[in-house]
């Protein structure tokens, strides 16, 4: 993946940084141009929910190669089993 630029919105999961057990959308507000490892960058920007409404701003220290952006691949949603009502039947 290129670099995020101000904008763009990506799939943040644990391919981008162990502590993204569950995946998180998040917007872009800019790149940090903080000295980092080769291959990791800072991030500023949104957390969003699945309104695509901003629910947290945050600062991630993230692998660029792990960052997936939604057009491409997003991860499956996690869904349950639904629920089945039981019918009041009496004898």
């Amino acid at each position: 993946m290129t670099t995020p630029r101000s904008g763009d919105l990506l799939w943040v999961t644990r391919a981008a940084s162990v502590q993204f057990i569950s995946p998180v959308l998040f917007r872009v507000i800019r790149v940090l141009d903080w000295v980092t490892y080769d291959g990791w960058i800072w991030l500023d920007g949104y957390q969003l929910n699945a309104k695509g409404d901003a629910v947290a701003r945050r600062s991630i220290f993230v692998q660029q190669a792990g960052l997936v952006s939604p057009r491409r691949t997003a991860p499956a949603p996690v869904v349950g089993q639904p629920r089945r009502s039981r019918s009041n039947v009496r004898a």
